[in-house]
């Protein structure tokens, strides 16, 4: 047997047809942002989703992009209620036909991944996280939604047991992991048992610069105020200093209650335009960051306006903030943690330079993004036509 013949049906030469599959279309956020650069990458995509209810005015980017959505799109209020049709997602996703496809990308943080391939195509998924709710977080997912208890706590369970067993099963229909962070390549591997490369998010770091005025006296904060960013516990410090200043920037579930708890020295702003987040980033004496995330974005904007960082020393901040160059780390989620991290902070305030920090955040680009994505699929889909225009070896030649 000629095991270097190529085969007929395969033409390898053609180019190739590119699929792009995300969980949902509802808010241009962080990891629709990187979507919008893979679809700049590849023009050409077509792009698979569950539902699609983004808002007109942030289409920009998806504009020429032919979108499919999935059964769910058709549920009454889905626009509101898709997260509580989860249960159901695994079937959505596979429901897709992507068999006159080449090349498969999956951008996940739940199910995407899940899309069923066949043995020619190439199927290389860039994970944010295994479904965060399904594994090592149940627990913290079951108290804060309050259902460590009762029938609706014994079936939600029941399906997050079920999404493992299949979030595991369609891990094996993946041919490469791309890993947002460090942290995330460990929990792909602790899930899976497969290695991943680790290409980071692409961060919009033209957007923010280093202020022309000076440093002013108050620390800063701004994210979606739900229970898991534990700005609350940031909050919760700065009852502890009240001869510090906190400004705080951000909506969501828990705004009447962080502001309830804020202390006269703090300023719960709630939603504010991006000119406003910026003037505040730019001037503060540091940018604060307590929750343990798959990557974190928020950090880097504020080190692209030369702001220091002070950050909990685990998940994607690892990654991102460099422990006495551009920030430091506190280590215990808890109020007297950053109250000591902040001691430390303006015992060195004067180490850190604003040049130093931004230069940092700038290998966080969308165009370093660009380079380094484009540059993994091209060398994956290299070595994919390479096992496609040879026959195997066969024992019984």
């Amino acid at each position: 047997m000629d095991m270097t013949k190529p085969r007929e049906d395969l033409n390898p030469g053609r180019v190739k047809k590119v699929a792009l599959v995300h969980e949902w279309l509802t808010t241009y956020a962080g990891s629709d942002k990187v979507l919008a650069v893979i679809i700049s990458l590849f023009p050409d995509a077509d792009l698979f989703c569950l539902i699609d209810h983004l808002p007109e005015n942030e289409r920009t980017a998806f504009a020429n992009t032919k979108i499919k959505t999935s059964f769910l799109q058709k549920f009454p209020f889905s626009k509101y209620i898709y997260r509580y049709l989860f249960p159901l997602m695994p079937l959505a996703i596979e429901q897709h036909d992507l068999s006159e496809y080449d090349l498969i990308i999956s951008n996940s943080h739940a199910v995407a991944k899940g899309v069923l391939t066949g043995p020619d195509q190439l199927h290389i998924c860039y994970c944010y996280t295994p479904i965060r709710y399904a594994w090592d977080f149940q627990h913290q997912y079951l108290q804060e939604s309050k259902l460590t208890k009762g029938f609706r706590s014994a079936l939600v369970r029941y399906f997050l047991h079920r999404m493992r067993i299949w979030d595991s099963r369609t891990a094996n229909g993946v041919d490469h992991f791309i890993a947002c962070s460090s942290y995330i390549a460990r929990r792909i591997w602790k899930v899976y048992r497969r290695p991943s490369t680790v290409i980071y998010p692409c961060v919009e770091v033209d957007d923010f610069t280093i202020g022309s005025g000076p440093r002013e006296d108050f620390y800063f904060t701004c994210s979606r105020l739900v229970p898991y960013k534990q700005v609350q516990l940031i909050v919760r410090a700065f009852a502890h200093m009240p001869n510090r200043k906190l400004v705080v920037i951000g909506d969501g579930p828990l705004f009447e209650q962080i502001k309830a708890e804020a202390t006269s020295n703090v300023s719960v702003l709630g939603f504010q335009p991006f000119p406003v987040l910026l003037d505040y980033m730019q001037k503060a004496r540091c940018f604060l960051f307590a929750s343990e995330e798959d990557f974190g974005i928020a950090p880097l904007e504020a080190q692209a306006c030369g702001t220091p960082v002070v950050a909990f020393g685990k998940g994607g901040a690892r990654d991102t903030v460099v422990d006495g160059v551009t920030g430091l780390y506190f280590w215990h989620q808890t109020p007297q943690a950053i109250c000591d991290a902040i001691e430390k902070f303006e015992s060195v305030e004067n180490s850190f330079d604003p040049d130093r920090i931004r230069a940092h955040a700038m290998h966080f680009s969308t165009e370093s993004f660009k380079k380094k994505f484009a540059g993994y699929v091209e060398s994956r889909w290299s070595e994919h036509q390479q096992t496609l225009t040879s026959y195997p070896h066969d024992e019984m030649c």
